[in-house]
């Protein structure tokens, strides 16, 4: 698991396997983007 958060763009990133491809995209609220 790796967590990692980006001033510049107020940006969270929670990235639970590293190189898995993404398949889909869904706002999940807004403001909220999931990347699956």
């Amino acid at each position: 698991m790796k967590i990692s958060y980006d001033q510049r763009t107020d940006t969270l990133s929670v990235i639970l396997k590293e190189h898995a491809p993404v398949t889909e995209s869904d706002e999940d609220k807004p403001g909220v983007i999931l990347d699956y």
